[in-house]
This record gives structure tokens, sequence and C-alpha cells, in this order.
């Protein structure tokens, strides 16, 4: 068999319609054998497991990245409260103004400045 006639087979292979028990026969009547190397199965294998080893991997980063997230979170969350008191000691009450540090004089200007009167 000539190297295009082999070459026609092994694309005509990758028909959806193609029967690949008889195009493998085929091209092993012309003496086309398909030997893999010494140890081949071994590489595959350890590939195979390989990738459980990066799976797991994955799975321990995002495990410590969450728990990075709530130390920092739970920080954060300490910190607005801390915020919070200390707004209510200095202003009296908790409001959206004192939240801003906005007094009873700056209400007016920003609302002049805002529509333009």
């Amino acid at each position: 068999m000539k190297p295009s006639e082999i070459k026609k087979l092994i694309i005509g292979s990758m028909d959806v319609d193609a029967a690949p028990e008889e195009i493998a026969r085929k091209l092993e009547e012309e003496g086309v054998s398909y030997d893999f190397s010494k140890g081949f199965s071994d590489r595959v294998i350890d590939k195979i497991f390989k990738a459980g080893v990066t799976i797991v991997r994955q799975t321990e980063f995002v495990r410590n990245l969450n728990s990075a997230f709530y130390r920092v979170a739970l920080t954060g969350v300490a910190a607005i409260v801390v915020l919070l008191i200390s707004i209510f000691l200095m202003e009296g009450s908790i409001s959206f103004n004192s939240f801003l540090g906005l007094g009873d004089s700056y209400d007016e200007s920003i609302v002049c400045l805002l529509t333009g009167n």
C-alpha cells in the first residue's frame, strides 16, 4: 500500500460513519502497526495520577484562600464596628450625616451646591 493510501485511510477514520475496526484491519493487513514504546503505559498512568494531585492542590489552595478571606473579612467588620462606636461617641447619635461627618450647618450648603440655588 502506498503512503498516500495509508494517509487516506487515516483521514477516513476521522469520519463519523467510518467503521474503526475495518480501517484498523486494513492498516494491519498492509503492515502498519501501532506498537508503543516500553514503559508507555507506566507514563500514562503517572500522568493520570499526577492530575489527581493537581486537583488536590487546587482544592487545598481554595480552602486556604477561604480561610484568609474570612480572617480579613472579620477584621474589616471589627474595624467598621469600632468606627461606628467612635462616631456615636463623638456625635452623640448614629445617623447618615454623622456617619459622613456632616453637621447641621453643612446640610444647607451641600443642598445649595447640588441644586445650584
